[in-house]
């Protein structure tokens, strides 16, 4: 006979259910519950034979409209033991009650009664209030502190968000996505090109499908995959996508959510994670963002006293490689920063596989566009493969803010559809900013700014392995007094001749300004900081220094234990320092000699920019000619 299996994923009981039914359960007790028999309701006519018969001590008339008979001392026992229908009537207190028209009348029917038969009785008013009243005034301190008492624990095993508090402060929050959810699964189908992080990826979804199959074979499960690449590049779409092609539960969470101020609360999570992915398994564990608990450890050594960061890291470790066993469960991941993250998270059997999710190259681009136009009204001569080109490093985030700021540019214009310009707008205010039109710029600051920019467009298109310039202006974006689009070439190597002439065109516009000012100005604080990054970049990272050599400097792990030195000597300092102004310099002259063969080119483009504020890429054309094409 099959064993019947227990049903793991029943609701634990709540507590708080069970003792509220035990408060009930005492306060209807104490209400309902009484040893002593009720009065019975009588009349006037039974009364007035107690009257006669002599039975009678007292009656007591409450509010003036109910008298209480109160029997003698042994008439009670006799009239229980004689009498059926009073067999149950109290032994104290009053024995009967009845209701009185009037109290003039009652008291002369009752001096009657007693003046017919010689028997005196006792005749008393009260006023009463209500018996609920003074039940409720017994019973409202209870019901305030049993309240009170409920709201506390309701708030400390609910509050704070979802699973939250301070009773479940070591669950771990993660939101799952049910393999029942169809409405919200996602598939590959969703998820624009990344075909190579795909292609990687697939392996793990079959294995999920066909378990079997590889079971067979002996070969174990993938304990987990890293996804590494820059923000916004579908990271966290992708994990969603191999749960939906798995069909398979999915529980997602952030690295920051095992972060607490509590001693022991990111290792608890950890642990109920886990818990909850074997309850479900084979199921997904996605955490994006990794990093904020995965870094390496003992970085920040004598420095800090709080090792719950690592604490955390050592629990997750160990659950994904410890002695329990996983079966069914895979763990995804996310970061930008893989060059943080501790080895002993990084080594295969925890992360078995490390996907590369860069960003999209063209065609990529072209299916990420079209992923995204779905829910526009478009304009029917829109070019899909133009914007691509005209979006070379956007990532899949970008290309999605760059759909709808166009959608917004176009509804702002009172258009019926969205354009090529609306799409161009979009992209020069996400590279720029919002255009400041209304920013006050003297006349001789426009000058010196438009001979900056000419400066730049001039050398940029001259040169052959420059970036090829789409567009410059002189409006204020953002914190640029004025801006040049260029269309970088996607090229997967960069070549020192490549390098030297892009610091040329960047050199550019602050000649152009001491060439026909005679005077330098705070305008090229970005060119400069860019030729210097990446002149350094060329010595001591990439080698292309004859004086310092082959050589680099450049940690790719990130976990260098030389933190506060440099890697190497004072001499070699200076002389990195020496050829950065060596590579430099060369760099200026180039710039220099083209400002100075194409001068009177450069005062056109100049004036032209003056005249119209902002010029293209075929006015640029017609003042140099064609641009030489790099090999």
């Amino acid at each position: 006979m099959a064993k019947k299996r227990r049903n793991v994923n029943m609701p634990r009981p709540n507590i708080m259910w069970l003792w509220s039914a035990i408060t009930l359960v005492i306060v209807g007790y104490w209400i309902f519950n009484n040893e002593e028999s009720a009065p019975v309701k009588s009349d006037w006519a039974a009364v007035e034979q107690m009257v006669a018969n002599g039975d009678i001590e007292k009656i007591v008339v409450v509010n003036r409209d109910e008298a209480r008979v109160v029997l003698k001392d042994g008439k009670v026992d006799s009239l229980r033991e004689t009498d059926l229908r009073y067999k149950n009537i109290p032994k104290s207190g009053h024995q009967f009650f009845f209701n009185i028209g009037s109290v003039d009348s009652f008291k002369s029917d009752l001096e009657k009664a007693e003046e017919q038969t010689g028997n005196s009785v006792v005749l008393t008013f009260e006023n009463e209030k209500p018996w609920y009243d003074s039940w409720l005034m017994g019973l409202l301190p209870w019901v305030v502190m049993i309240g009170i008492w409920f709201l506390i624990m309701r708030g400390m095993s609910r509050g704070g968000g979802a699973q939250g508090g301070i009773m479940n402060v070591g669950k771990a929050r993660a939101q799952e996505f049910d393999k029942e959810d169809a409405d919200k699964r996602v598939t590959f189908k969703d998820v624009a090109g990344l075909e190579e992080a795909k292609v990687e990826i697939m392996e793990i979804v079959d294995f999920l499908k066909n378990a079997p199959k590889y079971r067979e074979l002996g070969a174990k499960i993938p304990k987990g995959a890293l996804l590494v690449g820059p923000p916004g590049t579908g990271k966290t779409l992708l994990a969603k996508a191999v749960a939906g092609e798995a069909n398979v539960p999915f529980l997602s969470i952030s690295g920051s959510d095992f972060v607490e101020m509590f001693v022991g609360v990111g290792a608890s999570r950890v642990r109920d994670l886990f818990d909850q992915a074997k309850k479900k398994a084979p199921c997904i564990v996605f955490i994006d963002e990794i990093d904020a608990i995965g870094r390496a450890r003992g970085r920040n050594a004598g420095f800090s006293g709080n090792d719950e960061r690592e604490n955390t890291l050592n629990q997750l470790l160990t659950e994904m490689d410890g002695f329990q066993t996983n079966a069914g469960v895979i763990i995804l991941a996310a970061t930008n920063r893989a060059d943080i993250l501790d080895k002993a998270l990084m080594r295969a059997g925890r992360f078995d596989r490390q996907i590369e999710v860069g960003l999209p190259e063209l065609h990529e681009r072209r299916e990420i566009f079209d992923v995204h136009l779905r829910k526009l009204k478009l304009d029917k001569e829109l070019d899909r493969d133009f914007l691509a080109k005209q979006t070379p490093g956007f990532s899949g985030a970008d290309i999605a803010n760059v759909c709808n700021e166009a959608a917004l540019i176009a509804a702002r214009h009172n258009k019926e559809s969205v354009g090529k310009e609306d799409f161009l707008a979009a992209v020069d205010r996400i590279i720029g900013g919002l255009e400041r039109k209304n920013k006050v710029i003297s006349p001789q600051e426009k000058k010196t700014i438009a001979y900056h920019e000419a400066g730049h467009a001039t050398v940029s298109w001259l040169l052959e392995h420059a970036n090829p310039l789409v567009k410059v202006t002189i409006i204020p974006r953002g914190k640029a007094l004025g801006a040049a689009w260029y269309l970088p070439e996607e090229r997967q190597i960069t070549t020192r001749e490549q390098m030297m002439q892009e610091m040329a065109s960047l050199l550019a516009g602050r000649i152009a300004e001491e060439k026909f000012f005679g005077h330098l100005s705070t305008g090229a604080l970005n060119d400069l900081e860019r030729v210097t990054k990446m002149c350094y970049a060329m010595v001591a990272y990439y080698g292309m220094s004859d004086e310092v050599g082959s050589l680099s400097f450049y940690d790719s792990t990130g976990q260098s234990d030389m933190a506060f030195t440099k890697p190497y000597s004072e001499r070699t300092a200076q002389q990195i320092d020496d050829e950065v102004r060596t590579l430099i310099a060369k760099a200026r002259a180039m710039a220099e000699q083209v400002i100075d063969e194409h001068r009177d080119g450069l005062v056109e483009l100049a004036e032209l920019l003056l005249e119209r504020e902002v010029v293209f890429t075929e006015d640029v054309e017609r003042i140099f000619g064609k641009r030489e094409k790099s090999a």
